[in-house]
């Protein structure tokens, strides 16, 4: 635990209270913990560990074609003889290995965490069951014991332990680990952080999101320019090979049909029938398990539009690339990969790259709205008040006009907030009113909806967007990263 001491844990306030009152139950708890490769589910488990008298970990291995059912127990047999102080030994079954962990555990406020569950049961069948009868036979029996089921492969978990009648009614909690947010990202700067431009950590974080490890890997002392350049764009850098590390990891099966989903969606948002149009498939069955398998992994948001006189989701819905990594590796580290690799390929400037502003403001959108309780607090918005909140789109048909804004909010109070989301280098000009009022027109409503404007933006405003008092609201995202 020593190399935890020296690196300094950041966020995550609200994860570890939800944990912790786990520990002032007075029976066992079986906790399954999800999210993204690289999302610090693992650093998270370690950091709510230091409240225990007792703390086992174990990991399964990364699966390969040599990979047998045989490794993975020997594996968790050396990691329980070290962690036991007990001579390495040799077993063929998971029950006894099982049996001998259960002595350990059977008093004492104990943390019992299984990573990558997925990879350590992959060549046994009967792993899960085996695991349930543990819980069920002996680690459930100490009312002060917390066991953590944690891993990457959202869709396995999903679907072999929430899913499944095996585990009915023993988890007693699903906990999904999503980016750090906004606020906390100011930590991986360090102290160079107030001297450095929100614009230029924004440009960071519309790579890395609010991904830890990503984020860890920030030397503030270079330009988010050289950052970039040196994760992305020179051999070796651990964001030109992490796209394969992730899809060979989660997606063992099929993995070239999510890469081309997440691909056709680094330019834009679609709904299923246009993604189906472009595989050349049906927008039924297969599709759609693939596009939740992405959605639980973290990748891509499902965003449902609504009904306004009713405040319910409609059919209608269209899948996100929510994770700026992908969209930036698939629209400017993918097409120069063999160049990357052989140390031929040079990037001057990031902004002469492609589309580079409008990829931006994609990836700026995810930023907002993976934050959007920011927005919430700006407008002074409790929870309770919100019928519906989402990007929101209006096909158009014989009789309405189509419309798309950035992001919306219903209210019980009959108000209609519509946010324009921009994200630019220079600041923004009179000609956004026009912009944003054009979308306005065009949303079908009744009149007992009021509508109100909300600029977001990040590098300022031109005094006479201030003066015109056309929007209810203009907010600084950039704000928000600074100490």
């Amino acid at each position: 635990m020593k190399d935890l001491k020296n690196k300094p844990f950041i966020g995550r306030k609200k994860e570890l209270a939800d944990l912790d009152r786990f520990t002032q139950k007075s029976t066992s708890s079986l906790i399954v913990i999800r999210g993204r490769r690289r999302i610090g589910k693992s650093r998270l488990v370690k950091e709510f560990a230091k409240s225990f008298d007792t703390f086992y970990t174990f990991s399964g291995v990364a699966p390969t074609k040599e990979t047998t059912h045989q490794s993975q127990l020997d594996e968790f047999s050396a990691q329980l003889s070290k962690q036991l102080n007990m001579p390495e030994f040799k077993v063929n079954d998971w029950n006894k290995l099982f049996w001998l962990l259960a002595e350990k555990v059977k008093k004492g406020k104990t943390l019992l965490f299984f990573d990558e569950i997925s990879w350590m049961g992959s060549k046994d069948s009967d792993f899960l069951g085996k695991i349930k009868n543990a819980w069920d036979m002996y680690f459930s029996d100490n009312p002060a014991l917390i066991f953590i089921i944690c891993g990457s492969a959202s869709s396995w978990i999903e679907k072999n332990i929430l899913s499944s009648t095996g585990f009915l009614g023993r988890v007693s909690y699903t906990l999904t680990v999503r980016e750090v947010k906004l606020q906390d990202c100011i930590a991986f700067w360090g102290s160079y952080s107030k001297n450095i431009s929100a614009y230029e950590k924004l440009k960071m974080l519309s790579i890395t999101g609010g991904v830890p490890k990503y984020l860890e890997e920030i030397n503030p002392k270079v330009s988010a320019e050289d950052n970039i350049k040196d994760l992305c764009f020179r051999p070796g850098g651990l964001l030109v090979n992490e796209f394969d590390n992730i899809f060979s990891d989660l997606f063992l099966h099929n993995s070239a049909v999510y890469r081309q989903i997440v691909s056709m969606l680094a330019s834009g948002a679609k709904d299923t029938q246009e993604i189906a149009q472009l595989l050349g498939t049906e927008p039924t069955g297969r599709l759609s398990d693939y596009l939740d398998e992405l959605k639980l992994a973290g990748f891509v948001s499902r965003d449902y539009t609504w009904h306004l006189k009713t405040g319910h989701d409609s059919k209608l819905s269209r899948y996100r690339l929510s994770d700026n990594y992908l969209r930036f590796y698939v629209k400017y580290v993918e097409p120069y990969r063999t160049q990357i690799e052989r140390d031929n390929f040079e990037v001057k400037t990031l902004t002469a790259l492609p589309e580079f502003s409008t990829i931006l403001g994609l990836q700026f959108e995810n930023l907002v709205l993976n934050n959007r309780h920011e927005i919430h607090a700006a407008l002074r918005l409790r929870a309770e008040d919100i019928i519906n909140e989402n990007p929101f789109f209006q096909r158009a048909t014989s009789t309405q006009q189509g419309c798309q804004i950035d992001y919306m909010i219903q209210t019980k109070f009959n108000t209609l907030y519509v946010v324009e989301i921009k994200f630019l280098r220079d600041q923004i000009g009179e000609t956004i009113i026009k912009e944003v009022q054009q979308k306005i027109d065009r949303l079908t409503r009744t009149r007992a909806y009021s509508v109100r404007p909300v600029l977001v933006h990040v590098n300022g405003i031109s005094p006479s967007v201030v003066e015109s008092g056309y929007f209810a609201a203009i907010i600084d995202f950039g704000s928000l990263l600074e100490i």
